[in-house]
């Protein structure tokens, strides 16, 4: 029986596999592209984790009633258990020859773009928030690549709406096209249908 096997353990220890996972949350989230290339199996298992999180937020974006604020707060909260929280707890000047340390802010950044724009942005849509695309396999090692990607990301939106004026472009195009082909075509049939001239 394989009961309580629901995950990959991807060569990692418990501790490090949670790590990596929120380590591809944050690239994602924070990636420009909203991209991000990996092997397959982790965009498989980074697929539930990401998709969670987003509907955190979207529950957030959803709220509504007396308490908004405060259940905002917690859902915040809870999405900021699935993100590195930075170097709290350790000492100010514990670099290198007692250098200030440099905050480490790309999970709150994630964070607060997870709730400003994604949220927002995934309102209306009830899961299905990543899209998994095989690249093949990859030279050194022969693993198999894959992209994982947000959907309805500003890139396949701007794809799509290049797209429609193409279309639209190329059936203006052929209008005018069509339009001479039937002026030609009337021209030819009133030259047919003129009787010939009689010579005297």
């Amino acid at each position: 029986m394989r009961h309580l096997k629901a995950h990959r353990k991807l060569g990692r220890t418990s501790e490090h596999r949670m790590s990596m996972l929120r380590n591809l949350t944050v690239s994602l989230i924070n990636s420009h592209e909203e991209r991000i290339v990996t092997t397959l199996p982790k965009a498989k298992e980074l697929r539930p984790f990401v998709e969670r999180v987003i509907t955190l937020s979207r529950k957030a974006s959803n709220l509504e009633g007396d308490d908004t604020a405060a259940r905002a707060l917690h859902l915040r909260r809870q999405a900021a258990g699935f993100f590195h929280a930075g170097n709290m707890q350790q000492a100010v000047l514990t670099g290198k020859r007692g250098q200030l340390r440099p905050a480490r802010t790309a999970g709150m950044a994630a964070l607060k773009r997870l709730f400003d724009e994604l949220g927002e942005r995934y309102k209306d849509r009830p899961g299905g928030y990543t899209r998994i695309m095989k690249l093949g396999q990859r030279v050194g090692d022969n693993a198999e690549l894959a992209i994982i990607e947000l959907v309805d990301n500003p890139n396949e939106r701007e794809a799509l709406a290049s797209a429609k004026k193409r279309k639209a472009a190329s059936g203006k195009k052929k209008k005018p096209a069509s339009k001479r082909k039937a002026q030609t075509e009337d021209a030819t049939e009133v030259e047919v249908s003129s009787p010939p001239e009689e010579e005297s």
